[in-house]
């Protein structure tokens, strides 16, 4: 899960990062009222999960609360790369003296940890690691050990930090990393990580990802997520215990197993370009259970999207069989009833793959085409897809 700035701003605040006050606001009237309680030069910063703020015009500095409200105007309902601005932070303005970036991270490749810094903050950090590579310091950071303040000083010095601001910083990134081994996050970062004109080391702008394997351990999470920007079938399918992604094309896809699922999507991508460049229109591993109810959940996601055009359901029996899978898939049918109201394709194999296509074929449901092979039934969803 990302978090949006101002949350991460709140985490830092509670580990004792040092942060510049914000206050996050709905409306231009409380914009006003924020900006005249920080008093003097305020940012207004749009708050959405992605980045090119600045750019897109959502970043606005400003000297007083009138022109805070007339800003949080523009912004607010803005759209920034597909991401619609509903909240804006009101952040305590600051004389910048140097920008600086650093961020620790999962390194799945490694199965470790990997610290980026660099003396070059503010810009996006893709284009500095391609245009000048050897202005971003690359660290591991063993897991068992974390960042302490050797280790920060060894990351600050490999990042070519003047030697008088290695000290200064040290302790601040080694509190950043409490962030992320506390939180049980997958990234921590800031950007830019400033150096004021009063000489203190500031936590600018962060961002944090937090990884939901670890959820258990932290409840109070859950108040982090961002309820009214999720898409509603995601909501629904999680609300269902479902594996779900949607995606951007016409063909509903549901599998067990997230490794047969990946190939499917491949393989109705690569069958959809006879017909058109249909694609998949979602990720949905049910798992290794096939049950009515289960199905019947997933049909009812995979339905509700008004892009989906034809459904291919691709399982492999295991250990739960085939026949299992078949009469889940009757009864998810005979459940949803009037609104099963799209072609299903569907293609079983493996344990008692047999008994499944006899009850398949014996319940005779108009709406279900049953294909032999994976590439058959990503043809056949393909073309249903297509017509």
């Amino acid at each position: 899960m990302d978090l949006f700035e101002y949350q991460a701003r709140d985490l830092f605040e509670s580990y004792g990062v040092p942060v510049l006050a914000g206050i996050v606001v709905e409306t231009p009237e409380e914009a006003k009222a924020a900006a005249s309680k920080l008093g003097g030069t305020v940012v207004v910063k749009a708050q959405v999960k992605t980045g090119g703020r600045g750019k897109a015009g959502g970043v606005k500095v400003v000297h007083n609360p009138e022109d805070a409200e007339s800003a949080a105007k523009q912004i607010l309902g803005m759209d920034i790369k597909g991401h619609i601005v509903r909240k804006v932070m009101i952040a305590a303005g600051a004389k910048i003296d140097r920008e600086f970036y650093f961020s620790v991270l999962l390194d799945r490749a490694n199965r470790s940890y990997l610290s980026l810094c660099s003396v070059e903050g503010g810009m996006e950090i893709e284009v500095l690691a391609v245009e000048r590579p050897e202005a971003l310091a690359r660290v591991e950071v063993d897991p068992a050990t974390g960042i302490d303040s050797n280790k920060a000083k060894e990351i600050l010095q490999k990042a070519r930090f003047p030697e008088e601001l290695i000290s200064k910083a040290a302790p601040v990134i080694v509190k950043l990393y409490e962030v992320y081994k506390g939180e049980d996050a997958t990234l921590v970062e800031v950007n830019p990580l400033v150096l004021t004109a009063d000489g203190e080391i500031v936590a600018l702008d962060g961002k944090i990802s937090l990884d939901n394997n670890a959820a258990f351990r932290h409840p109070e999470h859950e108040a982090l997520e961002d309820v009214a920007s999720e898409d509603p079938l995601e909501a629904k399918a999680k609300a269902a215990d479902l594996n779900y992604v949607k995606l951007d094309g016409s063909v509903g896809v549901i599998g067990n197993g997230a490794g047969l699922v990946m190939s499917t999507l491949d393989v109705v991508a690569y069958a959809g370009e006879k017909y058109g460049g249909v694609k998949p229109a979602n990720f949905l591993d049910i798992g290794g259970g096939a049950s009515a109810e289960v199905m019947a959940s997933g049909l009812d996601v995979i339905l509700g999207d008004s892009q989906v055009k034809a459904v291919f359901v691709n399982v492999f029996g295991g250990i739960t069989a085939c026949d299992a899978v078949a009469n889940g898939i009757v009864g998810a049918l005979a459940k949803l009833g009037a609104n099963a109201n799209k072609p299903l394709v569907v293609r079983l194999d493996g344990n008692n793959v047999e008994e499944g296509r006899r009850i398949l074929k014996e319940a005779n449901h108009p709406l279900v085409t049953l294909a032999n092979t994976m590439d058959e039934g990503a043809d056949k969803a393909a073309k249903l897809a297509a017509a």
